[in-house]
């Protein structure tokens, strides 16, 4: 584990802000533009640690995002170790990537849940996938108060908009798709979810069911937490549109239409406002230069056959998993 500070030594007993992103080397410069943006809003008051899980990243790629922490936000990294539990979640995504081997990258979609276990110092914390970018401040997200949940989130617009989805979630998935919601941005209440055991609870329906998901951790957490989550303000987790409302504070470029791929989208000046200084705009251009149209209809195929896959699975008769 390496720690990156400011130089500014946290004092003891300062509440901190404890963010948690989960990336590979790949998602090295989306995450520094979701930090970037996010030390762009912080309160000058408050402390935040952004720590970040990885499976490995390079040194350069570090030593760019370590560039990123100012007086009150440092930046941590955690390397993920090959426990039993994360051999178990290794295993489920190997057999399962066939196909859509984007939408199964275990440093993705599964390290997040092993936060409560990795760090017992929080009480509570924010998680936030690396395509998004801030407009508002995360302590405010932090401050939320969760009551009897275990858990904020924001219902997904993508499942009520899409048919496909909206189907396979209810039938499929066994949650109602007005309850079903989006994993990437979380407020998480670190006690509860340590105490009812919320990773090994995962691992074992992984292990008992072996199912054949469309958005696996996702899904899993929906299962788990049903009646346990609180419905967040679309403020904190909104997709990017044309004429997007001043008071959002979180944008989410979540699945398609991603500004390092494709130009004219909605939102992207935001994007590569937050990209700007990170020392990644060159990466990020050249991506967006090198995705051509060959790649542009290899990423539609991908979203079509994902859609496919949910109109399928969304004839089950009775849910893909149960919770015990």
């Amino acid at each position: 584990m390496s720690i990156f500070n400011t130089g500014n030594p946290i004092k003891k007993r300062v509440k901190v802000v404890p963010v948690f992103l989960t990336i590979n080397s790949a998602y090295a410069p989306y995450a520094a533009a979701a930090i970037h943006s996010l030390t762009q809003h912080a309160n000058p008051n408050r402390y935040y640690k952004v720590i970040i899980l990885h499976d490995g990243l390079n040194l350069v790629n570090r030593w760019r995002l370590r560039n990123l922490v100012t007086r009150n936000v440092a930046l941590q990294f955690k390397k993920m170790s090959r426990s039993l539990y994360l051999k178990a979640v290794v295993a489920y995504c190997m057999r399962r990537k066939k196909g859509a081997a984007d939408f199964f990258s275990a440093a993705v979609y599964y390290y997040r849940a092993f936060i409560p276990l990795l760090f017992p110092i929080y009480k509570k914390a924010v998680y936030i996938d690396s395509d998004v970018i801030l407009r508002g401040d995360i302590g405010e997200l932090f401050d939320i108060e969760l009551g009897d949940n275990v858990l904020a989130a924001m219902v997904d617009p993508k499942v009520s908009a899409i048919p496909e989805f909206r189907d396979y979630v209810d039938n499929a998935v066994g949650v109602p798709h007005d309850e079903y919601v989006n994993s990437g941005v979380q407020v998480m209440d670190l006690r509860k979810m340590r105490k009812m055991k919320y990773l090994s609870t995962m691992i074992e329906m992984m292990r008992k069911y072996d199912a054949d998901l469309v958005a696996p951790d996702q899904d899993y957490l929906n299962v788990i937490l049903r009646g346990k989550i609180l419905f967040l303000d679309p403020v904190w987790n909104a997709e990017p549109v044309k004429d997007l409302p001043r008071n959002v504070k979180l944008v989410h470029f979540n699945l398609f239409n991603k500004p390092w791929h494709y130009k004219g989208v909605p939102c992207e000046r935001i994007f590569w406002a937050a990209a700007k200084g990170t020392g990644f705009t060159g990466d990020l251009k050249r991506q967006l230069a090198a995705f051509d149209e060959k790649k542009q209809k290899e990423d539609h195929e991908k979203v079509e056959a994902l859609i496919k896959k949910a109109a399928r699975l969304a004839k089950s008769k009775e849910p893909l998993m149960k919770l015990d």
